[in-house]
């Protein structure tokens, strides 16, 4: 008796995406691997071709060859593109994720050569507040002035950022360097001391002190008034006694943010001098002389060095000196 034959049967999603996987990577990551991870890394980091165009300086077309031959050297589905938009399927996901490791090796890579043959390169992440610009020339200007130019190599990133978030990026390793109100005498963090800051006592011309003579501003009428608080790093000889009787009553991590809530004429405080001194000309702001009441604080070079770090931290710093 002859036996019926088995009809046939589509294979499974399971069973294509086995197959699709078989072949994996083979041989050795070439420079055009590399160059099609990196066009990969770009539309995945821009959200779409269209977006990563400039980026690339390429066409949408030619980024959509690139993507379909990187997917075809690999055998799996990155991306889904069409009417429903752009986005990276869970096989895409993992790729990027070790295309973001291979590229970071290769980098660390090349940093360690070149500081091995005493060439800088990388990127150096530097953090600053957001008011430090007001100092003019200062011995950080110097300093990147010449880091910049005799290291050519070395791609300068500079994010302005509060004093806190500062202090947090150099910690978590996020920002190379930074400049920061604290030392942070911390184990493997190194700190020097910058330029000094001082701070004088505002009021806004819609505040009652404004138009105040100034000998009748005492002690009790400052107690009186909403004030900005202050930073501990903020120091006087007299300002610890005073601040005892001051009443704060709001608080603004950036010099701006400060500068408004002065100007609404609800709270006085500290700004700094270079900062104030147009809005003061402008008739904006007054400054309060009591009893010659200034605040200094003291900006510090933060670094947490790493061994792909050392090499232009160490430069930076030295130059942060001699540029005094």
């Amino acid at each position: 008796m002859k036996r019926s034959a088995k009809p046939l049967t589509a294979p499974t999603p399971q069973r294509k995406a086995t197959a699709r996987r078989s072949s994996g990577f083979s041989g050795q990551v070439s420079e055009v691997d590399l160059r099609l991870l990196r066009v990969f890394h770009t539309v995945a980091a821009q959200g779409g071709f269209a977006a990563a165009e400039i980026a690339l300086g390429k066409s949408k077309s030619s980024i959509s060859l690139d993507i379909s031959a990187l997917e075809t050297r690999l055998g799996l589905k990155l991306c889904k593109r069409g009417r429903s938009g752009f986005s990276l399927t869970s096989e895409g996901q993992s790729v990027l994720e070790a295309t973001l490791g291979l590229l970071q090796n290769i980098q660390h890579f090349q940093q360690r050569i070149n500081q091995i043959s005493g060439i800088l390169s990388g990127t150096f992440r530097l953090y600053v507040p957001d008011n430090l610009q007001t100092h003019g020339e200062t011995p950080l200007i110097r300093a990147i002035e010449t880091f910049t130019s005799h290291h050519p190599n070395v791609f300068m990133t500079v994010h302005s950022a509060n004093t806190r978030e500062v202090e947090v990026a150099v910690t978590t390793g996020q920002a190379t360097a930074g400049i920061a109100l604290y030392p942070q005498n911390m184990p493997g963090m190194q700190g020097i001391p910058l330029v000094s800051e001082a701070l004088n006592l505002y009021c806004g011309a819609r505040n009652a002190l404004y138009s105040v003579p100034e000998e009748a501003i005492t002690l009790d009428v400052l107690a009186a008034q909403r004030m900005i608080a202050v930073s501990e790093a903020a120091t006087s000889p007299q300002w610890d006694e005073i601040r005892k009787h001051l009443l704060f009553r709001a608080s603004a991590e950036n010099v701006d943010a400060r500068a408004l809530l002065i100007l609404s004429g609800n709270f006085i405080g500290f700004l700094p001098e270079a900062f104030a001194k147009p809005l003061v000309d402008r008739g904006l702001l007054r400054h309060i002389n009591f009893n010659n009441l200034q605040l200094i604080t003291c900006c510090h070079f933060l670094a947490r060095t790493s061994p792909e770090t050392e090499l232009m931290v160490e430069t930076f710093r030295a130059l942060l000196e001699d540029s005094y």
